[in-house]
């Protein structure tokens, strides 16, 4: 099924993410491309606790100056005990970028189902974390989702790159296989972009220094955040730099030829050890899009000319009053 838009048209777009200092990039950029009409967020837990993740939406979209309608899905896995980034991402979820403190999850925002269900035509669905909150709109109600989704784009998995959380597992199927095999199993639409091709989304140090030479708040403010990404990168891997992996699955939507896929069959290793997680070619498994290479050309330029230019233009960013609807 296609997203019936016309053509010219931007594309409707919901995203799922858990913010994540690469959300964050990743946000930013879906905010700022008019070939996207990004209909609603909804935050999980992932790279930090939900509560700091709903907070972290919240200042995001205030700097970027949007009001978009912000929801809150899964506070923790299907089955598995809560596991977040802190090392990663530090306490806040976004380094050392200066926040408000975190608020309480209100009951009546919404979910990714509702969320959903308010669209009047078939989106394209981004997770940019784990994907509990898609597998517990599946387990709610199958129908509803299989109308609304015409696409669903995943940061998440690795097939022959090495993993990130265990030698074999990427963190966001590591924190819940479960719901990744339950959404695996549901063959929606799928498109895996995973670590084969994220491992080379890299912002190189003098990228995110010439951020802080700026003078502009809002290129602070992100230079703050990647710094704590860039020092994490160089303790856990000695890479110089850090990579940005949730910026990619964006960047395709905007510039498709960006990525390549191939259809493959896949499934997830629901056992406990290194295992966990791990996202391999099966026969049996399910019908997957894989992303199997990338031209970062296109995803520089994106980056650079759209989030990067934009956070150093000498502007006051907006005032705390502008909040997103819940």
């Amino acid at each position: 099924m296609n997203a019936q838009t016309a053509p010219g048209s931007p594309l409707p777009v919901v995203i799922d993410t858990d913010p994540g200092i690469d959300d964050m990039l990743a946000l930013f950029l879906a905010l700022a491309s008019p070939e996207l009409d990004v209909r609603g967020v909804t935050v999980s837990y992932g790279n930090t606790v939900v509560e700091n993740a709903y907070r972290n939406a919240v200042e995001i979209m205030r700097r970027a100056g949007k009001r978009i309608t912000l929801g809150v899905g899964a506070r923790r896995p299907l089955k598995r005990p809560l596991a977040t980034a802190h090392e990663t991402h530090g306490d806040s979820g976004l380094g050392y970028a200066a926040l408000p403190p975190a608020g309480v999850i209100l009951d009546f925002v919404k979910s990714l189902e509702r969320l959903l269900a308010d669209q009047r035509q078939p989106v394209t669905l981004v997770t940019l974390g784990p994907v509990t909150s898609l597998a517990l709109a599946l387990r709610s109600d199958p129908d509803l989702v299989r109308a609304k989704v015409a696409r669903h784009v995943a940061m998440i998995g690795n097939i022959a790159a090495q993993g990130n959380t265990t030698r074999y597992a990427e963190f966001n199927a590591w924190c819940d296989p479960e719901a990744l095999d339950l959404v695996l199993k549901a063959e929606l639409p799928t498109e895996m972009v995973g670590l084969d091709v994220t491992r080379q989304a890299l912002l190189a140090p003098q990228e995110i220094t010439r951020l802080g030479t700026a003078g502009a708040p809002q290129a602070r403010w992100i230079q703050d955040a990647l710094r704590f990404y860039m020092e994490f990168h160089k303790r856990a891997e000695g890479l110089d730099g850090c990579i940005v992996n949730d910026v990619l699955p964006i960047a395709a939507l905007v510039k498709p030829a960006a990525l390549t896929f191939e259809e493959q069959r896949l499934v997830v290793d629901l056992e406990e050890g290194d295992h966990r997680g791990h996202t391999r070619p099966d026969p049996q498994g399910a019908r997957v899009r894989v992303a199997t290479a990338v031209d970062m050309g296109p995803v520089r330029s994106l980056l650079s000319e759209r989030v990067f230019r934009w956070a150093a233009r000498p502007a006051a960013a907006p005032s705390r009053s502008q909040e997103a609807r819940a």
